[in-house]
């Protein structure tokens, strides 16, 4: 990636220290293709003393939810504005509609709404308060950026759920493996990267029905839907829990304790979907643990909190 901006060691370093007051960020969101993002993003608005949310984009994504992921996109805005309006939260400026397909070996980068505003609000950032890009879906969008605009690699900090640990038999996750080239290139291009892993890592934050019931139903038209949702997801609740990994980048954000972290070196992404070293390579933070009842505590009470419960 010769054409990316050389980022200083201790400069990527400095940027990497976890977040330690209010910082600014957008949400790069598949939000319809599963039932944790919605969480996540109900979790960045509820949580202003640590967070502003900026901006809200939908990522694409493509499953059984999905006919494509173009249509993957479209559903994920409409969720998006779903859970706004039961939050009674303006919309004006804030969402924006993101790709309709995955990166391929040509690098050319997709070009829409969501893009072109992640690159206006990184450039407009000042040096000592970078925008951070929180992605939990596919990241197309945000490599898209990156490709179109690398200057932005110094105005972010992007932190990302996709892929598991690092020491895992593979990395075949479903946020990684729907665009790997898009991957390649965020560990590849040297911008400051939080890399939070699924398995077996936010595999622990799960949550169960009788759980939610107990602390997230009755608070709100938004704690009602997001109870359903998550019934809605599994047929049978007997003995059975879901955990809700998107939450994992807004706690970190919100409390680095609660997701441990350490620096390592970014890891090579192959094209068989496994993780390769290279002990040259830059670094960047990534993810070992979860605390996660700190993380559900806060969550409940800031949802009680809104609802007046």
């Amino acid at each position: 990636m010769d054409s990316m901006p050389k980022i200083a060691d201790a400069a990527r370093l400095e940027r990497l220290q976890p977040p330690a007051g209010k910082i600014r960020m957008v949400l790069d969101t598949d939000t319809y293709n599963e039932v944790d993002d919605q969480f996540a993003l109900v979790y960045a608005l509820l949580s202003p003393e640590r967070i502003t949310v900026e901006a809200i984009y939908a990522a694409p994504f493509h499953n059984r939810r999905s006919s494509g992921p173009a249509d993957g996109m479209q559903r994920s805005y409409e969720e998006i504005m779903r859970l706004l309006d039961k939050m009674a939260w303006p919309a004006d400026g804030l969402v924006y509609k993101g790709s309709t397909a995955y990166l391929d070996k040509s690098r050319q980068p997709q070009q829409n709404d969501a893009v072109t505003d992640l690159i206006r609000r990184a450039l407009a950032s000042p040096a000592d308060d970078p925008l951070y890009v929180v992605a939990i879906g596919a990241i197309t969008n945000v490599a898209s950026a990156i490709l179109q605009e690398p200057s932005i690699i110094e105005k972010i900090v992007v932190v990302w759920l996709g892929g598991h640990a690092l020491y895992w038999p593979n990395t075949v996750e479903f946020n990684l493996k729907q665009d790997v080239v898009a991957a390649q290139i965020v560990f590849d291009c040297g911008v400051p990267l939080v890399h939070v892993p699924c398995y077996p890592v936010t595999s622990h934050l799960a949550t169960t029905v009788s759980e939610l019931e107990a602390y997230v139903s009755g608070r709100g038209a938004i704690g009602d839907y997001l109870v359903d949702i998550v019934k809605g997801y599994h047929d049978d609740h007997t003995a059975w829990s879901k955990p809700l990994w998107d939450v994992a980048t807004i706690a970190y954000l919100i409390n680095p304790e609660w997701v441990p972290t350490e620096l390592v070196h970014s890891p090579i992404l192959t094209d068989q979907v496994t993780w390769s070293v290279d002990h040259s390579r830059h670094l960047m933070r990534y993810a070992t643990y979860i605390r996660r009842d700190p993380i559900f505590r806060d969550l409940f009470a800031k949802l009680a909190t809104a609802s007046g419960k």
